[in-house]
């Protein structure tokens, strides 16, 4: 395995390739993660696949640059470049998962793109069952504005005790999930920024305002009808803790994400969709193997 390479597109690119032989596939991570997410998953792939990670643009070691779709896809096209990935499989975890589905749709040529619970929420109004009306936007309303509260938060500057105590917190969730400690802290640690004598939390506050720009213009809906290579789209059947407050709007939004990919399925052989049953939207930590099974059944290993 070789890490801490550099690939220069648009933005520097921290790149992590974990070797193996065979077809390539690329991992991308979610909003707020980084390369490291994929420690504990890559090594099971990369019994059959060639397997590379990377920080997205704003985060882990990767450069600061506003976020776009186009540039955003644009740094995958520039990995793939630097470490000859001829037609990698792509594999996304949340936002990661996104960027899978827009490559697709970009890249018939590819194998095959997997989705792992990559929606925007709150999205319309449209997208939900079951509840509507003024109580559907009040709960969105209310979902927005507690977005704006923790991404205001997760600007401010830390003191080493504050690190401290979020490091210990990461640590705790680990153990919640069953999770090597190490995999949430070394995440953690990578995110992290010196800021004179303080440290900030990456992706910085203008990252992040582009990107929840971005990501109210996505309607995923759109996008899946142009993917016309095999398409996995694997869907969390439980809320994570954080999430408690918010059941009822969660609910009526994984009915309606239900429904619409079904809808979408039925009209496209090459689009699966699962629902992973005890699963949230941190499934792979939580049941990395059933994962696995999913992801190398779709690339046909």
């Amino acid at each position: 395995m070789r890490t801490d390479l550099v690939v220069r597109g648009q933005v520097d690119l921290a790149v992590r390739d974990h070797g193996g032989d065979g077809p390539p596939v690329l991992l991308v991570h979610g909003a707020g993660g980084n390369l490291e997410h994929w420690s504990a998953f890559a090594p099971l792939l990369a019994e059959r696949h060639r397997v590379v990670a990377f920080d997205l643009r704003g985060h882990g070691r990767s450069g600061d640059a506003p976020w776009t779709w186009a540039g955003a896809l644009d740094d995958l096209a520039a990995v793939c470049s630097a470490l000859d990935l001829d037609r990698p499989a792509v594999v996304g975890a949340s936002l990661g998962g996104m960027l899978a589905a827009l490559w697709g749709a970009n890249h018939p040529e590819c194998p095959a793109v997997v989705n792992l619970d990559g929606h925007p929420v709150p999205g319309t109004p449209d997208q939900y069952e079951g509840l509507a009306g003024e109580r559907l936007l009040a709960e969105m309303d209310r979902i927005r504005a507690a977005f704006a509260t923790m991404t205001e938060a997760l600007a401010q500057p830390l003191d080493a005790r504050q690190v401290a105590v979020m490091r210990e917190q990461h640590g705790r969730m680990a153990e919640r999930y069953g999770a090597p400690p190490a995999l949430f802290g070394d995440a953690f640690d990578r995110n992290l920024a010196a800021d004179g004598d303080r440290t900030v939390v990456r992706p910085r506050p203008e990252v992040l305002a582009t990107l929840r720009s971005a990501l109210d213009e996505l309607d995923l809906r759109t996008v899946y009808p142009r993917v016309r290579c095999r398409l996995l789209v694997v869907l969390a059947t439980e809320d994570l803790p954080e999430q408690a407050g918010f059941a009822e709007l969660t609910a009526a939004h994984r009915r309606g994400l239900s429904r619409d990919l079904a809808r979408l399925a039925a009209g496209n052989p090459e689009m699966r969709v699962v629902r992973l049953d005890g699963a949230s939207h941190a499934m792979l930590v939580e049941h990395p193997e059933r994962v696995r099974a999913l992801v190398t059944d779709m690339l046909g290993s």
